[in-house]
């Protein structure tokens, strides 16, 4: 066997044998597991320290099947939403000690999202989030906790669009189009049952339902048909997330018609680029690092504090209809 030319770093069982007990025992003290003596705690400490040990995941899971790693199943990291999400459950892990492993996917496919959650189960990780979280991903049956960033219910989802929704309706608004997200997202479906409640409630007639990919480009790809309802008496659109209302407006722009004066856009996500959209977008903000911190205390085992409630943000691009 060649010499690496260095000090064989110091290794769990170095530990072990310093400070008088077993592997298992050390991996319990790293893991800051209750019913250890103080005594046997601090002679593990000392031999941590003099040894100059750095802790690593596999001595952490050694004997206990913790790595002390959430996983993490985004797709595309380039929109905002599924960005600010990773970034806030990165947050929300490092407050509880731990790191997060992301398994990006190429797609949305539900083969691909499948491989990409077999793939965290394999690094053994404490628990999975979905950041990207297909409707036919399955939540149970797995070996660890798996959630959505957002929720299984949805919940706060749907009130969120039910805001913007309750906004143009207060406005006056009657005939409104949505332009909603992928059927195949959770988040698309729990914000179109969001607008299909205020609809029904305040008894408003939803005119025209187009569906986007999240991106700017699929906003501005739906204009025609959005125009072409507006021109038949639509007078709001509801828009499933910041980046679609921002492709939208300037794709309805293009078709001579202005927003507020011609036709209301309301947006979800309040996106930082938001305000300075050309006009400034009316949207709903969630709490993103609340939602996170609960995903992440959910999966693992802790008691969750719930979010704070989406907020409306009324800035220039809804306006009572003319």
């Amino acid at each position: 066997m060649s010499d690496t030319g260095g000090p064989r770093r110091a290794g769990v069982r170095d530990v072990a044998a310093r400070a008088g007990v077993s592997a298992q025992t050390v991996s319990r003290v790293l893991n800051d597991f209750p019913g250890i003596r103080d005594s046997t705690r601090q002679r593990v400490l000392d031999a941590v320290a003099a040894l100059d040990y750095r802790v690593n995941n596999a001595a952490r899971a050694l004997g206990t099947s913790r790595t002390r790693t959430v996983g993490v199943v985004a797709s595309d990291a380039s929109l905002h939403g599924p960005s600010a999400g990773i970034a806030a459950l990165e947050r929300a892990a490092r407050a509880r000690g731990r790191w997060i492993t992301t398994a990006y996917t190429a797609s949305d496919d539900p083969a691909a999202v499948h491989a990409a959650v077999e793939h965290l189960l394999d690094q053994g990780v404490d628990g999975i989030v979905l950041v990207a979280a297909h409707t036919q991903t399955p939540l149970t049956g797995h070996d660890v906790p798996l959630v959505p960033l957002y929720g299984a219910s949805g919940e706060r989802q749907r009130s969120a669009a039910a805001l913007i929704v309750t906004h143009l309706a207060d406005l006056g608004h009657r005939r409104i189009v949505e332009v909603a997200g992928p059927v195949d997202w959770r988040e698309a479906l729990s914000r179109t049952a969001g607008v299909a409640d205020v609809v029904d409630r305040r008894g408003l007639e939803r005119v025209g339902r187009v569906e986007g990919d999240w991106s700017a480009a699929s906003g501005a790809a739906v204009a025609d048909l959005v125009a072409a309802s507006v021109r038949a008496g639509a007078t709001a659109v509801a828009v499933a997330n910041d980046q679609m209302a921002l492709g939208l407006v300037a794709g309805l722009s293009a078709r001579g018609l202005a927003v507020p004066d011609d036709v209301s856009v309301g947006g979800f996500d309040d996106n930082p680029d938001a305000a300075f959209y050309t006009p400034a977008l009316t949207t709903v903000r969630l709490d993103v690092e609340g939602e996170a911190a609960e995903a992440v205390a959910t999966v693992l085992g802790e008691e969750p504090t719930r979010p704070a409630e989406p907020i409306l943000v009324v800035r220039e691009s809804t306006a009572p209809p003319r």
